[in-house]
């Protein structure tokens, strides 16, 4: 615990800790993640997780959309179990609904939310500020 102070990572863990359905195991991969590499914008980071969106066109077979997968699978696996949670919350849920109602997928709804949650996590870590969802989720 000692460790985590010192390295300013229990303060990247706690701003990440701050939004809905992120808990201590997945801001801590969040935050190893977001070490591993230098990310130019949250583009390149949702893609180092894997969570970017790939386009499968072939001949007449077109429009098929997959994950790429690229990056850690537990990462990916606690980023969606973050976004099962900040579903059920009061801030996501309208948002998660809306999807539904949008015709996708409870996976693809979900898969969006994970999105957003490690865009945001991104975002906090990279200008080492706090989350505040009363500013409709921008940062302090």
């Amino acid at each position: 615990h000692q460790a985590l102070n010192d390295s300013g990572l229990a303060q990247q863990s706690k701003r990440c800790q701050a939004v809905e359905g992120i808990g201590p195991l997945t801001a801590a991969a969040l935050n190893m993640a977001f070490l591993r590499g230098t990310f130019r914008n949250s583009d390149a980071f949702i893609a180092f997780l894997g969570l970017d969106v790939r386009m499968k066109e072939s001949g007449r077979y077109c429009g098929q959309r997959k994950m790429t997968k690229q990056g850690d699978p537990e990462i990916r696996r606690l980023l969606h179990n973050a976004a099962m949670a900040a579903a059920r919350s009061q801030r996501w849920h309208d948002i998660y609904q809306g999807y539904l109602k949008r015709g996708l997928k409870r996976t693809e709804a979900l898969t969006i939310l994970a999105r957003k949650l490690a865009r945001i996590a991104f975002a906090l870590m990279q200008k080492q500020v706090d989350y505040n969802p009363e500013k409709g989720g921008s940062l302090t």
